[in-house]
């Protein structure tokens, strides 16, 4: 199959890339003093198994996502664009360190990207 028609979920790496894309991109998130306080008391398990299947989902691959929707899952944290954006950067770095073209990082950043206003809140729950 050619790079042209491979889903962006195949052109990572698939599961494997993946899993460990999402490990070393939660490290980081964790370790990080703006971040770290959102995640405290989450199982980080279950945390890394809904992302790997929310951005397995969102690169096309072959894995449902099971999980709340992402306004829900958000709502009432008190995210904020710095703590996105932060996020992001995070993102960013993790993928700079993978070996995918710099098309492709940006691909992966954009599709996350699209949930900014349901993360934030940015976005009444009817539209």
């Amino acid at each position: 199959m050619s790079e042209a028609t491979q889903s962006l979920y195949e052109r990572v790496g698939g599961e494997p890339a993946v899993a460990r894309m999402v490990f070393d991109f939660y490290r980081r998130v964790f370790a990080d003093p703006l971040l770290s306080p959102f995640f405290q008391g989450i199982e980080a398990d279950r945390l890394q198994t809904m992302q790997r299947e929310f951005f397995s989902a969102a690169l096309d691959g072959p894995v449902r996502y099971t999980g709340r929707p992402m306004r829900q899952v958000h709502a009432g944290l008190g995210i904020e664009l710095r703590h996105l954006r932060a996020f992001l950067d995070h993102l960013m770095e993790t993928l700079e360190g993978s070996g995918l073209s710099e098309q492709d990082r940006y691909d992966i950043h954009s599709r996350i990207h699209t949930y900014a206003d349901e993360i934030t809140g940015r976005i009444a729950p009817d539209g």
